[in-house]
């Protein structure tokens, strides 16, 4: 097994490890599941260092430890969905990975703040499609009486999503500008 292939190996299952600890540090829980905290932070630096493989499989493995710790579960599916699927999903922001890598060999800090933010976005937006489609399809008995369902799920989803996303973009972009090569080590 090649060395570069064993430094992956043990950068997806430390930082999927990391995601899962971030989770346990005091942050903003909804009552409900989801919380606005720096989790995801650790799968979107893998994303942006090893591509598209090294984000999805490390937001994977996130969610599948989740899973362990016994999160409120519905149906198989809506594990699959709210974890397996959700959590993966925020590895997407990889393919964006080649584009922050360049701008910080270019020295170009603007072009390296709109990727990391397009990668994050498009991770989260993912992984907040997940969610509000298991908010209306698992959830409905939480929504306030008269409430439509996609409302309730919108409202109570992005209520975490969005701010997680503006913490995340933010903490990404700042360790990417304090010590890019580093990050960028072996990618």
């Amino acid at each position: 097994m090649s060395s570069k292939r064993t430094l992956f190996m043990v950068e997806v299952a430390i930082f999927a490890a990391l995601a899962l600890l971030l989770d346990f540090i005091p942050s903003i829980q909804m009552p409900n599941g989801g919380s606005i905290s720096f989790a995801m932070i650790p799968v979107f630096i893998v994303a942006f260092r090893w591509g598209l493989k090294g984000g999805l499989l490390t937001g994977f493995i996130w969610g599948a430890l989740q899973l362990a710790f016994g999160p409120d579960i519905k149906t198989p599916l809506q594990a699959f969905i709210e974890y397996c699927f959700a959590f993966a999903a925020l590895g997407v922001a990889g393919i964006f990975a080649r584009h922050v890598q360049q701008a910080i060999k270019d020295g170009k800090v603007g072009k390296r703040f709109v990727y990391i933010t397009l990668g994050v976005f498009l991770g989260t937006a993912l992984r907040f499609l997940a969610h509000f489609y298991a908010g209306i399809v698992f959830w409905a008995e939480y929504a306030p009486e008269g409430q439509a369902l996609w409302l309730y799920s919108l409202i109570y989803n992005g209520s975490y999503m969005l701010p997680s996303f503006i913490i995340t973009t933010i903490v990404v972009f700042i360790l990417f500008i304090k010590q890019p090569k580093t990050l960028l080590q072996s990618a």
